[in-house]
C-alpha cells in the first residue's frame, strides 16, 4: 500500500465512520481489509484501493468502512448501565410516562444485537408491571453484516459467555447446532435499522433513552462534538444519554450534564439545552414523530408476549 493510498482510505473511513486513523494503524488497516480481497476478487489491497476510488467504487467504499470498523460487543457490557437500567431508570421512566404508557429506546451502536437484546431482557423482567405499555426499542448500525447477524438473534457458544447470566440463558434462549439462538419473543421487541450516526436522517424521532457506549472513543474531537449535538436533538427532555464509562461530554458538548447519582458515562441534558427546546406539545415527553412500537399485550401466554401497536 502507497502513502497515497493510504491516506485515501484513511480519508474514506473517517468520512464514513468517523475513526481517526494515523500512520501507526496502516497494518491493521491492511489486515482488516484481507478478508474483502476474496471477497470481492482483488489481487492486492492496491487493487482493491484503486478500485474504490473509480466512480462506480461507492458500494467498495462503503463495505471498507464497514470491514475497518470495530463490533465488539457482548451481553450486559461492564453491567453498571444496565444495573442503573433496570433499577433507576426504567422505573422513573414509567412513573413520568403514566400518562402516556409509552417509552421509547435507541441503542445508537448496536453492532451484533447483544446491548439492544440485553435491553430487551431487562424489560421482560419487567412484563407483569408493563401490561398495556408500548415499547419502541430501535437498535441501528451502519455495518450491514453486522445488522444481519443482530436480526438473527443466533449466538455462538463463546459470544453467550460473555457477560451473559446463565439463568437468562437458559429462559431466553433456545440451543441451536453448537450455538444459541435467542427467543422469538425477545427477538420481536427489537426493531433493527440501518443507520450512520454521522448522518442523521432526522426521522428517528425523540427517545427517553440513548444508549451509545463506546463508540465516541473511536472519533476525533470535532466527531464527537457532531454526534453529540445530534444526539442532544433526539433525547427527550427528561431523557437519559447513556455513554461508555471511559467516555464524557465534558469539554465536547454544552448540551448535557452528568447525572448525579448515577456513576460515569450517563448524562441528562443541560439547563441551557432544556431553555432552547421549543415545546412540542405532547405531554411534556417530547416523543417526536409517530413510529412503530411495540405493546405488550396482557394475559397472554408466554409469560412476556409483545404484539406491534
Amino acid at each position: 500500500m502507497t502513502p497515497r493510498e493510504f491516506n485515501y482510505l484513511r480519508e474514506v473511513l473517517h468520512e464514513r465512520s468517523g475513526i481517526a486513523l494515523n500512520e501507526e494503524r496502516r497494518e491493521i488497516l491492511e489486515g482488516r481489509l484481507r478478508p474483502m480481497l476474496k471477497t470481492f476478487g482483488f489481487a492486492s489491497v492496491s487493487e482493491l484501493t484503486r478500485a474504490m476510488m473509480r466512480p462506480d467504487g461507492e458500494y467498495l467504499r462503503g463495505r471498507m468502512a464497514q470491514a475497518v470498523t470495530v463490533q465488539e460487543s457482548y451481553f450486559f457490557r461492564d453491567k453498571t448501565p444496565f444495573n442503573y437500567f433496570g433499577e433507576t431508570i426504567l422505573p422513573r421512566l414509567m412513573e413520568a410516562r403514566e400518562a402516556s404508557h409509552a417509552i421509547r429506546l435507541w441503542c445508537a451502536a448496536t453492532a451484533t444485537g447483544q446491548e439492544p437484546y440485553s435491553l430487551a431482557m431487562l424489560i421482560a423482567e419487567w412484563v407483569p408491571k408493563l401490561d398495556g405499555w408500548s415499547l419502541d426499542l430501535l437498535a441501528t448500525d451502519f455495518a450491514e453484516d453486522a445488522l444481519r447477524k443482530a436480526r438473527k438473534g443466533l449466538y455462538s457458544q463463546f459470544e453467550v459467555q460473555r457477560g451473559l447470566p446463565v439463568s437468562l440463558l437458559i429462559k431466553y434462549f433456545q440451543k441451536a447446532g453448537t450455538g444459541w439462538e435467542i427467543n422469538p419473543d425477545i427477538r420481536a421487541m427489537v426493531q433493527f435499522r440501518e443507520h450512520n450516526l454521522l448522518r442523521d436522517d432526522g426521522e428517528l424521532g425523540v427517545f427517553d433513552v440513548i444508549f451509545c457506549r463506546n463508540v465516541l472513543i473511536y472519533f476525533d474531537d470535532a466527531t464527537k462534538r457532531q454526534v453529540l449535538a445530534r444526539l442532544a436533538l433526539h433525547l427527550a427532555k427528561d431523557g437519559y444519554l447513556v455513554l461508555g464509562a471511559a467516555e464524557t461530554t465534558t469539554g465536547l458538548s454544552d448540551a448535557f450534564t452528568a447525572v448525579p447519582e448515577a456513576q460515569h458515562g450517563v448524562f441528562g441534558l443541560s439547563p441551557a439545552a432544556l431553555a432552547a427546546r421549543v415545546p412540542k406539545g405532547n405531554g411534556g415527553t417530547d416523543a417526536g414523530p409517530a413510529r412503530p412500537a411495540f405493546k405488550v399485550a396482557p394475559d397472554t401466554a408466554p409469560a412476556f408476549a409483545y404484539s406491534c401497536r
